[in-house]
């Protein structure tokens, strides 16, 4: 069951060829946990520049580290920040922002939306690379894993806007079943404290304040808010981790 919803998680959240049968979906969507478990294999991926740091100047690390985010997890989740940016530009009620939100066209608020993380973004990998290396990849690991654990938050402590995505995924789930989602997250927060334990409670941060606000606004959780919480969990993870270590320090727990 395990190996179908990370299989299923992957499906999703990845580019990778794998899990886009019907039964990893359906196993997926019943199992919270999967996100976290998901982002250790993204973050892993993503985290494979920093691994030359003390080689490459920090930008080139940075850029490639950019290159594998996108190629990685591709467009799904940006393109929910877009809509979400739209929404944003909008003052109406709920169902006037949502309909916004299904419009193909893109406006001022998507462009802001996603330009102003893309740049958050390229700025926290490259101050990644003034980590020690064996730090720089745990941070890394720990913001993918932060991202995805904020998007089972969602699924877990959410209400749903509408039917569709985020119908799906909250449907059965509740706070049982995100306390292992948390469970699977934490051990990643141990690695490298207080950076990456920073870097999980940062992502859990823009987890509740978009639920807030998509309650707010939207009257719940739709497809759209995952992805756009995803992309902002990461860029606040990646942060925060760097600033908890300049500032506080810590150790390097690892096997390696």
């Amino acid at each position: 069951m395990v190996l179908s919803a990370l299989r299923g998680a992957l499906g999703f959240l990845s580019q990778l060829p794998i899990g886009h049968d019907e039964d990893a979906w359906a196993a997926f969507t019943a199992t919270p946990a999967a996100f976290p478990l998901a982002g250790y294999v993204v973050g892993g991926l993503v985290a494979i520049p920093f691994l030359a740091t003390s080689h490459l100047p920090g930008a080139v690390v940075a850029a490639a580290a950019l290159a594998l985010v996108v190629w990685v997890t591709g467009v799904n989740h940006a393109d929910g920040l877009a809509d979400l940016g739209d929404a944003t530009a909008v003052h109406g009620a709920p169902a006037e922002r949502r309909e916004v939100m299904r419009d193909t066209a893109v406006g001022v608020g998507a462009v802001l939306a996603l330009g102003s993380v893309l740049v958050a973004l390229a700025l926290g990998l490259l101050a990644v690379t003034t980590l020690p290396v064996r730090v720089a990849v745990a941070a890394v690991v720990a913001s993918e894993v932060g991202a995805k654990l904020a998007m089972a938050t969602l699924a877990c402590l959410g209400e749903p806007s509408h039917e569709g995505f985020g119908a799906t995924m909250l449907e059965g789930n509740g706070p049982a079943d995100w306390l292992g989602a948390l469970a699977v997250a934490l051990p990643i927060a141990a690695v490298v404290v207080p950076a990456t334990a920073v870097a999980l409670v940062a992502a859990l941060v823009v987890a509740l304040l978009v639920r807030r606000w998509a309650r707010q606004t939207l009257d719940g959780v739709g497809g759209d808010v995952f992805g756009a919480t995803n992309e902002l969990a990461r860029v606040a993870a990646l942060h925060g981790a760097v600033a908890a270590w300049h500032l506080l320090g810590g150790s390097v727990w690892t096997l390696w």
